[in-house]
């Protein structure tokens, strides 16, 4: 009786807690929509402390952030977009100053940002500095900086100038070593997703693709720093090649750089060219605050129409929802069908919306899955135009569902393609049986019943008959190719093979339509539906505060028991689908598609 009275003591006292938190996150949540708009003084300076990251858009679970220091929520590209646009047409907004260090973002993202920069100072007149602090300067944010008019240092810190990589991972000797073997099925030479259970280093194809990608990345940064400084590229290959710069000191004295300081004196030096314009003294509002102050306010004017182009984010690995309990479907990392089909049809169902563009930003994943969001795709583009944006990376599964649109639009640095797949079946007799003592038996109907079994290896028959299932739903996804892109089969096997492009190489090679942003789908949309004004409509539309709380408490369990292994990001998916339906058709690019 006594441990009974205790442990319902404790349940009582959990579901009190949990309904106490629950009552703080709602006054949290409403106060927060309260907040009155700023007031901004002539004179002032727009104040962006960056992160050490740069997503697209704020996520649609904002319960983790409501914890956090406002400065420290992290600064968003549609943020950034927004209020350079603002800040370009307010008058009391002389300049930005960028306060950045080391930052790991997609090149997609970056050069974006780059364009709003160059656009802000080259429409409005106005600077922009950028200065760092004791962490310093890596390429990323370098990148970054050079479409600045002045970029300050402190003179004893950081500055990477060295060149970038990508890094594969092999596991074949770690399988060997506890008895697991992995039965390797792909269609396509380039489809080098299986190549860490079977290599131990990287084949021809998939060096050749990943080095097209890193080479791609190296003329986009190169060019942008040759720009700035009039260094030609014979001239910073070398630097990069022979003596690599590390600091700031070396940066300053190759010109890299205007000026070795510290940030009081680059506060100061804000402060004189504020007074020199007129003004009395510098005031500052931060990014954070600058999102309050409504676009009317500001000067730029609000489109009089109802028509609204819709934007869908697309965003994660393409994965089935195998049951309601997993720790990775119906997430904002990963796409569904469901989550996919409910945006989609929102969008369909609104009348004010005459066109929609699907913001893909995914390596892959499960091919059934895949070809279920196409079709819902292809039958979206019955009603409206639809444009395919893509973002870092619309490779393999992310490709397949993008060829559905009626225009498909990819970025300089898009990484797209992979149009091949895979499927691994894992034998681990050898563990079961001999390491851990595990024995297995069973009773079958017929001679294939148990083709795909964990503690045997598979049948010459099984193996035929898997390989024929893998190459039937390759042919499946070169014909929808065909179909999409107006080419021959025998066209597309020449760019397919699973082969990994860049977004320049895919308008070469007729994979997409144009190059541009988010901001050139648009404009290819309402073209396509005959609008010249037009809102914007953004999905997945925000949690409910009952979202809110039950999804965020499962994402922070996933947190807790889903580790954060970086080397095995690009795996993680792959095992998950595996481990539910070892029979699976993955279509997934052979890589952690991030470039360091």
């Amino acid at each position: 009786m006594g441990f009974l009275k205790s442990f319902f003591a404790s349940l009582l006292a959990i579901f009190v807690s949990l309904f106490l938190l629950f009552l703080f996150v709602l006054i949290l949540v409403v106060s927060s929509s309260r907040e009155t708009e700023p007031f901004v003084r002539d004179g002032t300076v727009l104040e962006v402390r960056m992160g050490n990251t740069l997503m697209e858009r704020p996520p649609t679970d904002p319960f983790s952030m409501l914890f956090m220091d406002p400065s420290r929520q992290p600064v968003t590209l549609r943020g950034l977009r927004s209020n350079l646009e603002k800040a370009a047409a307010d008058d009391r907004i002389e300049g930005v100053w960028f306060k950045m260090n080391n930052i790991s973002a997609s090149w997609t993202n970056l050069i974006a940002l780059r364009d709003e920069m160059m656009a802000f100072r080259e429409e409005s007149g106005k600077f922009i500095y950028v200065s760092t602090d004791d962490i310093g300067f890596n390429e990323q944010s370098y990148f970054l900086a050079t479409a600045a008019d002045s970029i300050f240092s402190p003179p004893e810190t950081f500055f990477e100038f060295d060149g970038f990589f990508i890094q594969a991972v092999f596991f074949p000797d770690l399988l060997d070593k506890i008895g697991v073997e992995a039965e390797i099925f792909r269609a396509g030479d380039y489809k080098s997703a299986v190549e860490p259970f079977f290599r131990r280093d990287l084949s021809e194809e998939s060096e050749e693709q990943l080095q097209s990608i890193v080479d791609n990345v190296a003329d986009t940064f190169l060019s942008a720093v040759s720009e700035r400084t009039g260094m030609t590229r014979e001239e910073l290959d070398n630097m990069m090649n022979e003596s690599p710069i590390l600091t700031s000191k070396g940066a300053y004295e190759a010109g890299l750089i205007d000026l070795l300081t510290y940030p009081d004196d680059v506060e100061d030096r804000l402060e004189t060219r504020v007074i020199e314009n007129g003004n009395k003294e510098l005031r500052t509002i931060t990014y954070h605050r600058y999102n309050r102050v409504k676009r009317s306010t500001a000067g730029v004017e609000k489109p009089d129409t109802k028509d609204k182009i819709a934007v869908i984010h697309a965003s994660g690995n393409i994965m089935p929802e195998f049951d309601s309990e997993s720790f990775f479907p119906g997430t904002d990392d990963n796409i569904t069908y469901r989550n996919f089909s409910e945006s989609l049809e929102e969008a369909l169902e609104d009348d004010n919306v005459k066109a929609i563009v699907l913001r893909i930003t995914s390596p892959g994943g499960a091919g059934s899955t895949s070809d279920l969001i196409w079709n819902k795709v292809r039958e979206a583009a019955k009603e409206k135009p639809v444009i395919a944006s893509m973002g870092p990376v619309a490779a393999s599964g992310g490709y397949y569902i993008a060829m559905a649109a009626d225009t498909i639009v990819a970025s300089t640095q898009t990484i797209t393609g992979s149009i091949g797949v895979f499927g691994v079946v894992m034998n681990m007799q050898e563990l079961f049986n001999d390491k851990l003592g595990i024995h297995f038996d069973a009773v079958t109907s017929h001679d294939q019943a148990l083709w795909v079994s964990p503690d045997k290896p598979m049948s010459e028959a099984a193996r035929r008959t898997f390989q024929s299932f893998i190459d039937e739903f390759y042919d499946v996804f070169l014909e929808r190719v065909a179909l999409s892109r107006d080419m021959t089969v025998d066209e597309v096997r020449q760019v397919a093979g699973g082969r990994v492009w860049t977004g320049n190489q895919a308008l070469e090679v007729g994979l997409v339509d144009a190059i541009g942003e988010l901001t050139t789908a648009l404009a290819i949309a309402a073209e396509k539906a005959g609008i010249e004004e037009y809102l914007i409509e953004t999905y997945p539309k925000p949690k409910s505060i009952f979202d809110l709380f039950s999804g965020s408490a499962q994402a922070q369990v996933r947190k807790i028991f889903h580790p954060n292994i970086k080397e095995l990001e690009y795996l993680d998916p792959i095992i998950h689908i595996l481990t539910h339906d070892p029979r699976a058709v993955i279509a997934r690019i052979p890589f952690d598609h991030k470039i360091h």
